[in-house]
């Protein structure tokens, strides 16, 4: 009986052994895999890509980041088959923008639509627009190939003339008047290293009656996510997927120049550069309504983000992403 029992604990001790030895090679196949794969993102714009259309159907060239600014505010607003709803949010944004531009005519924007490839009629809602107000007002960037929310945002910041850049989702969750919240945490921040600060709009006052009106499962993969961000990623930020954000010229060439992610996750990329450099970021709650027609799909869309979440902390880990002249290491 005695050796029928040592033998037992020298199968589970065995066993023990091989499942870590498993656990081990399946993280090495991880690392590997996220290291092999990591592509540094083409940031080479297609000849169409580099040209907007004025009212009058004329052909212009895009400015450069790397400008000085020449206005007050850019708005970038990534669409992707939004010819339903981007009427909406446009309406809400030029009224607020043409209101508060007639009570400071000091007050200068640009609304830069960028058409992510959509296979709808969006760059033909947003040149409306352009028709309407001017091309120095709005202006519609057509990607030739979907790049996805992370890609179309990057390609809209580095075309755009403000001293300050706010990115928009296009579903007009956010009230756009809300903009004056996220400039007043801007302005909130007294030390701003090289200029550059970044106010994220944030929807983490409201997750008490979200979890209310979600599933239990909805809602487990929502907490899993937020797990997954401050543990690989970021800490201190609790909603980092707001589509709502203002960054200072500065903040912006610095984070958007170094970003790698062009799909879901890219605001957690985009965070995390930022508290890779120092960059002060503030969190300022703003009004959201959930608005139907969401192109994420719940299950695989945070199955995604999540591998994404744990791709680009491997990836800076192992060197095969790497942030120039970092403020502090990671």
């Amino acid at each position: 009986m005695f050796t029928a029992i040592w033998m037992m604990d020298f199968s589970l001790y065995n066993l023990l052994q091989y499942s870590l030895l498993l656990a081990l090679i399946a993280l090495l196949l991880v690392v590997v895999f996220a290291h092999v794969s990591a592509n540094m993102v083409d940031q080479s714009r297609h000849e169409k890509e580099k040209h907007f259309l004025t009212a009058d159907g004329k052909k212009e060239s895009f400015p450069s980041l790397m400008d000085p600014p020449s206005l007050e505010l850019s708005v970038v607003v990534p669409s992707y088959n939004e010819e339903l709803r981007l009427p909406v949010m446009m309406d809400e944004a030029m009224e607020y923008l043409e209101k508060r531009q007639k009570k400071n005519p000091s007050f200068t924007y640009e609304v830069i639509v960028v058409d992510d490839g959509s296979k709808d009629k969006t760059t033909e809602v947003a040149m409306k627009y352009t028709k309407k107000y001017g091309a120095q007002k709005v202006r519609v960037l057509t990607l030739v190939k979907n790049r996805g929310k992370g890609g179309a945002v990057r390609m809209g910041i580095l075309s755009s003339r403000g001293r300050l850049i706010l990115m928009a989702d296009a579903d007009g969750a956010t009230k756009f008047a809300d903009i004056e919240k996220v400039e007043e945490g801007l302005e909130s921040i007294t030390e701003k290293p090289d200029n550059m600060v970044i106010s994220c709009g944030s929807r983490a006052h409201l997750e008490e009656e979200a979890v209310a009106q979600r599933s239990l499962f909805r809602t487990f993969l929502m907490y899993g996510f937020h797990f997954l961000v401050w543990f690989f990623c970021v800490r201190g930020i609790k909603d980092t997927q707001c589509g709502f954000k203002l960054f200072t010229r500065e903040a912006a060439m610095k984070t958007f120049s170094s970003l790698h992610v062009e799909r879901w996750a890219f605001d957690v990329e985009l965070l995390f550069i930022a508290q890779c450099f120092d960059i002060p970021v503030v969190e300022v709650a703003v009004n959201w309504t959930e608005i139907e027609g969401s192109k994420l799909v719940p299950f695989w869309s945070w199955l995604q983000m999540g591998r994404d979440l744990v791709f680009i902390r491997l990836r800076y880990l192992t060197g095969a992403w790497r942030l120039e002249s970092e403020r502090k290491t990671q």
